[in-house]
């Protein structure tokens, strides 16, 4: 429980960075007001053998044990107290007490503060990197924090626990692997600083947990379908959806304990261990995400059934945000697993804080704006809305986009950011039609008849079953240009658009008959005909003011004739 809090608080101090590299950056002090730059800060170098965090000083004492290197492996121990002893034997000594009977944390459990564990319950110097089973009970190791070379502090591990190493070898007995493998598997052929033979044992092991683990779920999932024969469908569904990833983190968690209990050398516990990590994390992270899924379409399928359409938008917004935060947090804490100090990155990821904000701007924006119409909903998918000149169904609201189906079949993706921006008008959340057409009728329309019609087509309007009776209104607006103006005002109860459709045309023909009853008919827009004509230039010897039409037509022929019979 304390690993899984420590990872979940190494996630969430990616989020805190990025939130407070501005206010870090807002608080850089400025240079004095003589103009002196202030004064630098002296840096201890660091240890070469990485001994500055409990965590480092563990695995740089398995890396050298696995290189068969106990020289240096002596150095990551505290020989203060044994005078004349040998380190290099000592070094051997531990690593046989861990491979027989002993374990040492993992890298999550391990802490990476050069302070170390102050939660522990240990003095502040001290810290527990693991344990040894012994017949009388476990024995923790301890390491200590000390005064190294140059003055930097390091970890090593503890004189006390260097001087129970004698003790705790004669408790130990041989391995299981070590007593069934025979010599040449045992200690002749290396792999990776590790006998082949426990390599060997490593995949026995892991097929082993893996088809125990397997006929155990089959037999309790087989039990629960069994006396929950009539079950709801859906626990049945999420079972068999994670049953797979289910068994890969139960065997995760047993291959570690397989692994102590026969005794497989450390060094290959500690290589199986970040891998038995990683696939514990995937396996949580699939078993989670198959959940979200099946709360999702259940919840989906709850609303649907009682109408509440309105909230599927955002439940499908609140599934995709959830798998986000969740592919986040897997793959920080498979790096973490890995051994990749991700809470290192984030003095850098502090330095970058404002160029990350910067260039991130239009991705928070819509970020921002895929909550707003979450939250206030202005629409939900299958709506048909208009914004700006677009006009389409909604067909998916994403966390950084929609997609819109417009009429003409196209599929229009607009930024939620611009989206939230900007006057939607949703046709789907009207509650009634409004039918309001403008009467032109005929100028020998006589005051009688208008009266009879107005009244007959108030009368359609009240007793039609589609028709609201607040308000049903037709009046006589006035004078227009070509037509006597009558107003017909309505709204109309549609369940969509093709009902309101179908109720428009059958009014339309109502006022149709209704007009011809009454014995008048529509306008017909008058016409008018322009007519352009060119007059042709007057003759040399005729008045300027004498137009040519105003000559007779017998001396307007005659010049003619004359003049085609001189060039004949």
């Amino acid at each position: 429980m304390a690993a899984f809090a420590k990872a979940i608080f190494r996630s969430l101090l990616i989020v805190w960075a990025l939130f407070a590299a501005n206010v870090a950056f807002a608080q850089i002090p400025a240079p004095n007001g003589n103009g002196s730059p202030p004064a630098k800060v002296e840096e201890k170098p660091a240890d070469p053998l990485g001994r500055e965090t409990p965590a480092g000083m563990v695995t740089g004492f398995i890396d050298a044990a696995a290189e068969q290197n106990y020289e240096k492996a002596a150095q990551y121990l505290d020989l203060s107290q044994e005078k004349g002893a040998w380190g290099p034997s000592v070094a051997q000594q531990l690593q046989r007490i861990l491979d027989q009977g002993g374990y040492v944390f993992s890298r999550l459990r391990l802490s990476s503060e050069p302070a170390g564990d102050q939660d522990d319950g240990l003095a502040p110097d001290q810290d527990k990197f693991g344990a040894v089973r012994t017949d009388h009970g476990s024995v923790d190791l301890i390491a200590q924090r000390v005064d190294g070379k140059d003055g930097v502090k390091i970890w090593l591990v503890s004189a006390r626990t260097v001087g129970d190493l004698p003790m705790l070898s004669r408790t130990v007995t041989s391995s299981l692997v070590d007593r069934i493998l025979p010599y040449a598997l045992r200690d002749e052929y290396r792999l990776a600083g590790v006998p082949v033979g426990h390599w060997l044992a490593v995949i026995v092991l892991a097929v082993l947990t893996f088809s125990l683990v397997w006929a155990i779920t089959a037999a309790i999932f087989w039990v629960i379908f069994r006396v929950r024969s009539r079950a709801d469908s859906r626990i049945r569904r999420v079972l068999s959806a994670s049953a797979l990833p289910i068994r890969l983190f139960l065997t995760a968690m047993l291959l570690r304990i397989a692994l102590v209990l026969t005794g497989v050398a450390i060094v290959a516990r500690q290589h199986m261990s970040g891998a038995t990590e990683l696939l514990g994390w995937i396996a949580l992270s699939w078993i989670v995400w198959r959940v979200v899924d099946a709360l999702a379409e259940f919840a989906i399928a709850r609303m649907t059934l009682r109408g509440r359409l309105s909230m599927l938008s955002a439940v499908t917004f609140i599934r995709r945000s959830v798998k986000f935060a969740l592919i986040a947090f897997a793959a920080i804490a498979g790096l973490n697993a890995l051994g990749y100090n991700v809470t290192a990155g984030l003095a850098a990821l502090g330095i970058g804080g404002i160029a990350i904000a910067l260039g991130a701007q239009k991705t928070i924006e819509h970020l921002v704006g895929s909550l707003t119409l979450v939250t206030d909903q202005p629409m939900r998918v299958g709506d048909f809305c208009k914004f700006g000149e677009t006009m389409g169904t909604i067909e998916d609201i994403g966390m950084r986009s929609t997609r819109i189906r417009t009429l003409d079949r196209t599929l229009v993706t607009v930024p939620n950011g611009a989206l939230a921006a900007v006057q939607i008008e949703n046709f789907s959340r009207r509650d009634k039609f409004w039918y309001h057409p403008i009467l032109d009728l005929r100028y020998d329309t006589t005051p009688d008849q208008m009266r009879g019609l107005i009244a007959s087509l108030r009368e359609m309007l009240l007793d039609h079953a589609k028709v609201d009776n607040d308000p049903a209104r037709v009046r006589l607006l006035g004078f227009g240009p070509n037509s006597l103006k009558v107003e017909i005002f309505a709204y109309v109860h549609a369940v969509n658009g093709d009902d309101f459709l179908e109720v428009q045309e059958d009014l339309t023909l109502r006022v149709m008959e209704l007009v011809e009853a009454a014995g008048t008919g529509f306008a017909v827009a008058s016409q008018q005909t322009v007519v352009l004509m060119r007059d042709p230039a007057p003759a040399a010897d005729q008045a300027p003011g004498l137009a040519p039409s105003d000559e007779p037509e017998g001396e307007r022929a005659a010049p003619r004739r004359a003049g085609a019979a001189a060039r004949a």
